[in-house]
């Protein structure tokens, strides 16, 4: 058996010679067959060796759990030319259907893409006291989001650290349906105590397609008539093909878009009918390669690259105040919110004493310097869209470092080089010059940028 690398998925060979015993097989149930209870179990970087049966058993289920087919897998797969993928919350998620993303990319600007988002983690919350109990734990008030609406929330540690974000849909008047990046059923359910809500993990039972771009509400108003008057953020029901669904209008692409709720039974035939319909209006399906570029115009943030969760940050300097990721406009409202929610406390002494240490804020480079910089090195300056998911230092016009830029892309629609950055905050203001710092021709570079408003890429057809 080979070790395994952070972060790295270990997928084992067939049979248990490939995890590390004596021989045999892994039957379609994932029981095992004509094998010796021995196993090499990876933890870390260090391995034990199982000899009970119970152990052997957990690692073989952990096996067929780590890698799993999302409910729309059969039809996603055969559409991937490419073959590329990746894993996303133990699921397979395609990078890239086509040879170029660019063409993905273009189809959600121009007309419409689909997506698969069931990977998503998805919990229900149900019960007289459900709106109670998300109150106290979310940080942005969920009583401001009547049924049939959805919200952009986050939920915070007791520090005002920002723990996960994700979206809240009240779906009637004692249910919602919480999304997140991470799992965090325990972190949930251990906190209802004696209040009247349940928590149930819907993760593997919703199969969920995001349908973006300009053309989206005209295609999918055409199986869900009522999605033609359904309002930013809200929530609409119907039928595709005598089948129940929900549609909501969100999105992580920051343009006209909708995502549909089926159960995972009924998710093929929902996905053939959508596609059937989509004949004509320029549709492609979309991978995460896009996904990232589509959202870094958009102004979107995404946990671990652009903040981490403080659950897992190795220290201060990594964990971030939702002050301080920009989303202080969830909080308007709050000296006249008298809710007792976690990290409430700290938020407040920071906004009373201004201790936010950054704002994450938009940052457009400027040509001419970007130009001069690669001219100077004998080369053509690049305008690569593929982003880039690491940490480039920003400097003011004295040279200090003032902050980092998280994601960095060339935008194909706005043609220009953009970046996520965290900026001090007497410097985060529109029309602010700093300098980033770039590789050029393996030499340290520094190129000027104007802090400008997030989103980049905003247009009327989102909200409207």
């Amino acid at each position: 058996m080979r070790g395994r690398q952070p972060c790295e998925p270990w997928i084992p060979e067939q049979g248990l010679d490939g995890i590390g015993g004596g021989g045999g097989t892994i039957d379609e149930h994932g029981a095992l067959q004509n094998s010796t209870p021995v196993l090499f179990v990876a933890t870390g970087f260090q391995h034990r060796r199982a000899r009970d049966s119970s152990t052997v058993a957990a690692a073989v289920l952990a096996f067929r759990l780590m890698i799993r087919p999302t409910p729309f897998h059969p039809r996603t797969s055969a559409l991937n030319e490419t073959g590329l993928w990746s894993h996303w919350a133990g699921h397979l998620a395609a990078n890239r259907y086509q040879e170029s993303d660019k063409f993905e990319y273009f189809a959600v600007r121009s007309a419409a893409g689909i997506f698969d988002t069931s990977p998503l983690y998805k919990y229900r919350f149900a019960g007289r006291d459900a709106e109670r109990f998300l109150a106290g734990m979310l940080a942005r008030d969920v009583r401001a989001c009547p049924p049939g609406h959805a919200q952009y929330t986050t939920w915070l540690d007791d520090r005002g650290y920002v723990m996960e974000d994700g979206v809240i849909q009240h779906r009637r008047p004692d249910e919602y349906l919480l999304t997140s990046a991470e799992p965090n059923f325990g972190y949930f359910a251990d906190r209802i105590g004696r209040l009247g809500v349940t928590i149930e993990d819907v993760s593997s039972q919703i199969g969920t397609i995001a349908v973006q771009g300009p053309r989206s509400r005209e295609l999918l108003a055409r199986l869900v008539p009522s999605v033609g008057e359904t309002p930013f953020f809200g929530i609409t029901t119907g039928q595709i093909g005598g089948i129940g669904v929900t549609v909501s209008r969100t999105g992580y692409t920051g343009d006209l878009g909708y995502e549909v709720w089926v159960e995972a039974a009924d998710a093929l035939t929902v996905w053939d009918i959508l596609w059937e319909a989509a004949d004509g209006y320029g549709v492609l399906p979309f991978g995460l390669a896009a996904l990232y570029m589509l959202r870094i115009e958009a102004g979107l943030l995404l946990l671990a690259v652009d903040f981490d969760s403080s659950r897992y940050a190795f220290n201060d300097a990594h964990r971030s105040t939702p002050i301080e990721l920009g989303w202080s406009w969830m909080f308007k409202g709050l000296a006249d919110d008298d809710r007792a929610f976690i990290g409430r406390r700290a938020l407040e002494r920071e906004l009373a004493d201004r201790t936010s240490r950054w704002r994450m804020s938009g940052l457009v480079v400027d040509w001419e310097d970007y130009d001069r910089v690669y001219g100077a090195a004998g080369l053509i300056p690049p305008k690569v869209h593929a982003p880039v998911h690491e940490d480039w230092m920003i400097y003011d016009e004295a040279g200090a470092r003032v902050g980092y830029a998280t994601s960095f892309m060339y935008s194909p629609v706005l043609q220009r080089h953009i970046a996520l950055g965290r900026v001090r905050p007497d410097l985060a203001k529109v029309g602010q010059r700093v300098q980033l710092e770039f590789t050029v021709d393996h030499h340290y570079e520094k190129v000027a940028a104007n802090v400008v408003r997030l989103p980049f890429f905003n247009p009327e057809r989102k909200t409207g």
